[in-house]
């Protein structure tokens, strides 16, 4: 047996709303060397029997800002269900199955309408519920199954102090990405674990950060190209061995692209409710995806509201 793990993120270059990251959990019957092409050919063969469309992709090909989100729901909540989850009713319980995504001083303030969010927003579950029941014989046949979504998500205050700290922003994404990993890395340590990440922008050299967050002080760099950067773990203190990968359009791989989507859906999802909050106090007010060109036109039309409802600037904008 084999753990598969795939990472993203979603919001890494806007200044409003959360930095999200996201790692999906898989096991397969296949080694770790013949571990890529057993997955590709289960979701293949699952996508046919659900329909004949690929089920998961990168987000940027599934959703755009501003376009409805139904394609992007169902690929997640087809996800959480083969995972074992129900199809979630609201933010709470998306949280109880992904984990924290919600600000870590509370959902007070401009993040407060998250609680309120009825869910599916646009999926229809009874049609998840038909794509994971078609999707899950083909896996299991094939010798795979989907174990675990999970997400953790920064918001503005959060991003802020970890700059005031000396990261930068790869940091962050980095760090986060890793930490989150390792977790899920943690729940089968017994098992040999492949962990494919998107590159994290320019940064090629990552032996130091992945020896940090798996424990492992003899990490083994075995590539770091333009393209790909991969390290070998040690299997130490019981646990097996592992190889961390990043690479250049990871998106390509099942497991990185539906953590793609999970991170662009909870990232949505938190724009949605601070666009709601917003307009509700300024009708009118054009909402946001919070980029850096459309945020600073959204601050600069929302001045005066941000200045009545005393938001600071640290709890709104993330630097750069």
């Amino acid at each position: 047996m084999t753990l598969v793990i795939g990472t993203d993120e979603a919001g890494y270059g806007p200044n409003l709303g959360p930095l999200v990251v996201a790692a999906t959990a898989w096991r397969t019957a296949a080694g770790p060397d013949e571990t890529e092409a057993a997955v590709a050919r289960a979701v293949d063969a699952a996508s046919t029997a659900a329909g004949g469309g690929r089920l998961w992709h990168d987000s940027k090909e599934v959703y755009r800002a501003g376009d409805g989100m139904e394609a992007l729901e169902h690929g997640v909540v087809t996800g959480l269900l083969l995972a074992g989850t129900a199809c979630p009713a609201g933010w709470p319980a998306l949280e109880r199955s992904f984990g924290p995504i919600s600000p870590a001083e509370g959902g007070d303030g401009h993040w407060h309408e998250l609680a309120t969010l009825a869910l599916p927003v646009a999926a229809v579950a009874a049609a998840c519920a038909a794509t994971a029941a078609a999707a899950r014989e083909p896996l299991a046949r094939h010798g795979v199954s989907l174990c675990r979504v999970a997400c953790r998500s920064i918001y503005p205050r959060e991003f802020n102090a970890l700059l005031a700290r000396g990261l930068n922003k790869s940091d962050i994404l980095s760090q986060t990405t890793l930490d989150l990993a390792a977790l899920l890395r943690s729940e089968a340590a017994d098992e040999p674990a492949l962990v494919w990440c998107d590159r994290h922008g320019g940064r090629k050299r990552y032996g130091g950060l992945v020896a940090r967050h798996f424990d492992a002080p003899l990490v083994r760099p075995l590539e770091e190209t333009p393209a790909r950067s991969a390290y070998a773990v040690p299997a130490t203190g019981g646990g097996a061995a592992c190889r961390v990968e990043f690479c250049v359009g990871g998106e390509a791989r099942p497991p990185v692209a539906l953590a793609s989507m999970a991170a662009k859906y909870v990232r949505e999802l938190a724009m949605r409710a601070f666009n709601a909050f917003w307009s509700a106090r300024q009708p009118g007010l054009e909402p946001t995806a919070g980029y850096p060109t459309d945020a600073i036109r959204w601050r600069r039309d929302a001045a005066a509201t941000i200045a009545r409802e005393r938001v600071a600037d640290d709890d709104l904008w993330r630097r750069a």
